[in-house]
């Protein structure tokens, strides 16, 4: 559930420099001011039965550069998170996420150093540079545990309420991305309200400037949300749905009109759980690829559809997705994962290709010590209607990938 602090938990963490900070010199004022300092860089690598262009990997997701090494992310956090165990005074937090690697593409948002992606077309038929930076989080939380049982005020950027997936590396149980998580909603900047009304119930309502667009950002659209989620069995079972982007859902940049479901499910007291998530998302008013006469009304980095009709102007752009996650864990430093999906592009407008696809992949996730974590995974993508992968030459993709983590 993003968005939110977890109402009702301890928010500390256990990385190297937060606690060689609190048990050094002045680790007195560190635990007492309760701000951590942290981080982490990812390192990916693949190799794929892609080789045309630069990305061609993509639509597939943080690994679109075929056969390489990527320096995918290196962060560096600066949080305090407020105390929202007691419930007898207000707390506050706050965070500041800094990324940078090959990743900020997937990330940025227009309004925040989104010049290095957008609008920067490079010479060699990429868009912008390879690596770059963007603050993915930086926003202030106010609790306040006289609402209900706990309400937190988020004010700032976030990520995007719903999804299984984060854009970090830690936050998702494989180093690759599904493509029902690369072509939603990543960042919103606003204020979002998350109030537990009891142990099973949690609403969220918020606005913001709609899906990665910064309130000042040319293509802005005042935007609200509102979720709720019902947690049961102890916990073993949650059902989120979200309406996540509530606008006219007008063309525009990246201007989605978004609702999803998540289930959540634990199986007994056995160590197998699975996470399921479905959306669906539209675009109105979308200017057709295939008539000319609409090409000047296309905005830079927001692609048209492929309507039904070469006449049409314009036309709705719908898309739905579903993906399945089924993991195992083996002991307390290994787990396996696997991922099932099915995303259809109905017009073309999110991958730039009409086509529905299919996504499985396995993973394994072993961690080194408490400090290094190894994610190596296969993974199987089809397109069933248009050759997407290989930069639209095949419809099928098999490859082998893996990521370190190395956290401090």
């Amino acid at each position: 559930m993003g968005g939110t602090v977890a109402i009702g938990y301890p928010g500390a963490t256990q990385y190297p420099l937060t606690t060689a900070l609190q048990t050094g010199p002045h680790g007195d004022w560190w635990k007492k001011a309760n701000i951590q300092i942290y981080g982490w860089v990812d390192l990916g690598m693949n190799v794929s039965t892609s080789h045309n262009g630069p990305y061609a990997n993509a639509p597939a997701a943080y690994t679109a550069v075929a056969d390489s090494f990527t320096m995918n992310q290196a962060t560096l956090y600066i949080e305090r998170v407020p105390d929202t165990v007691q419930t007898d005074h207000f707390d506050w937090g706050f965070r500041l996420t800094n990324l940078y690697g090959f990743d900020y593409r997937y990330t940025t948002a227009e309004g925040y150093f989104s010049q290095q992606l957008l609008n920067n077309p490079k010479e060699n038929g990429t868009i912008g540079n390879k690596y770059g930076y963007d603050p993915v989080m930086a926003y202030v939380d106010l609790y306040v545990p006289q609402v209900a049982q706990g309400m937190d005020i988020r004010i700032g950027r976030y990520i995007s309420l719903p999804d299984i997936e984060a854009q970090l590396a830690p936050n998702n149980y494989t180093y690759s991305h599904s493509l029902t998580y690369t072509y939603d909603c990543y960042t919103q900047t606003g204020i979002n309200a998350t109030i537990k009304l009891s142990n099973h119930w949690t609403a969220q309502l918020g606005l913001s400037g709609g899906c990665e667009a910064a309130p000042w950002a040319p293509d802005a659209k005042l935007t609200g949300n509102a979720c709720m989620a019902y947690a049961w069995a102890n916990g073993g079972d949650d059902i989120y749905v979200c309406a996540n982007s509530l606008n006219d859902g007008k063309y525009n940049y990246n201007n989605l009109a978004a609702y999803y479901a998540t289930w959540y499910h634990k199986f007994g007291k056995s160590q197998w759980h699975m996470d399921w998530e479905t959306w669906y998302q539209y675009m109105k008013d979308t200017p057709n690829v295939t008539n000319p006469a609409a090409s000047s009304l296309l905005l830079t980095n927001s692609n048209g559809a492929i309507c039904k009709s070469t006449t049409e102007l314009t036309c709705f752009a719908p898309d739905y997705a579903s993906v399945v996650y089924v993991a195992r864990q083996l002991s307390k430093k290994d787990f396996l994962v696997f991922r099932t999906e099915y995303f259809d592009d109905l017009k073309g407008q999110r991958t730039g290709f009409k086509t529905s696809y299919n996504e499985d992949l396995i993973g394994w996730n072993h961690w080194i010590g408490s400090t290094v974590v190894f994610r190596p995974e296969l993974r199987y993508d089809h397109a069933y209607d248009a050759p997407a992968y290989d930069s639209g030459t095949k419809k099928t993709q098999l490859m082998f990938a893996a990521d370190v983590i190395f956290f401090y």
